[in-house]
């Protein structure tokens, strides 16, 4: 908690010292309502490991789709502070945004521009949601919807569901993207499991390996596998290799395979 306070005031700081005053709305896509409700999440909810795992969930809305390379391009025209060069050090590691965009690349295809951003920050990923009234979801909002697959809001306990998330995982991570909006799944929420990893506002209060913070490149996955002794369904690997990843990173670090897509609070909701 205190470590996403800090989080949070050194990107209140960053926007409020960027040139240009209030942050321009950036286009966006649609966004699905998530219904609450009860969930029990492979992490423990309590202070303990041993803490019991259900929670119950408000709804909320969550971007149908991650954020795309058009997208963030836009917002890039609009908000200089956060192209490749500009942005600090302390919000972007050298690696962000290695692949682009930029406001000076020459007119990309339609398919190019609707390929997922990847390559951002956690400062950078927030900025953006910011900019068009939104958050990045919390780990248990992404792990609620990410839950479902096409026609049942829960498909975790199916292994040939949980084969399917670990079969994307063996594809190469030097593959060019595909373009965002694959298959929906239950909610009406596209390419939860299968484009690119995601940032979720509060990775750095999920559960961390000793030896996690240590590995060189995150886009290895070269995790140990005493990372799951507070997971609650351990069998549950393909989640666990989403907990891995983001507990091994800091919120200036980026990777080639790691995007990111907004949520909202809805009205009336805590």
């Amino acid at each position: 908690m205190i470590g996403q306070m800090l989080l949070r005031a050194a990107l209140g700081a960053a926007l409020a010292g960027a040139s240009g005053g209030a942050m321009a709305e950036a286009t966006a896509a649609g966004y699905v309502r998530i219904p609450g409700g009860n969930f029990t999440s492979v992490l423990p909810q309590g202070a303990t490991p041993d803490s019991s795992a259900t929670t119950s969930l408000s709804p909320f809305a969550l971007r149908s789709t991650p954020v795309t390379r058009g997208e963030f391009r836009t917002f890039l025209v609009s908000h200089p502070q956060w192209r490749r060069g500009q942005a600090p050090a302390v919000f972007a590691d050298a690696a962000y945004l290695a692949d682009g965009p930029t406001v000076e690349d020459p007119p990309a295809s339609d398919e190019a521009d609707r390929r997922p951003v990847t390559g951002v920050s956690w400062f950078a990923a927030q900025a953006f949601c910011e900019s068009e009234d939104a958050r990045l979801p919390s780990w248990l909002e992404w792990e609620y919807a990410a839950a479902a697959d096409e026609t049942r809001r829960d498909a975790r306990a199916d292994p040939a569901w949980r084969q399917r998330i670990l079969s994307w995982y063996e594809r190469p991570a030097s593959r060019r993207l595909p373009p965002v909006g694959g298959t929906a799944n239950a909610y009406g929420v596209h390419d939860l499991n299968d484009l690119v990893w995601e940032w979720v506002d509060d990775f750095n209060a999920l559960f961390i390996a000793g030896d996690s913070r240590t590995q060189g490149d995150p886009d290895r996955l070269k995790f140990c596998g005493a990372g799951a002794i507070s997971i609650v369904d351990r069998d549950n690997f393909a989640v666990l290799m989403r907990i891995a990843l983001l507990s091994s990173l800091g919120a200036s670090e980026s990777t080639s395979s790691l995007g990111f897509r907004c949520a909202r609070t809805l009205p009336g909701s805590p």
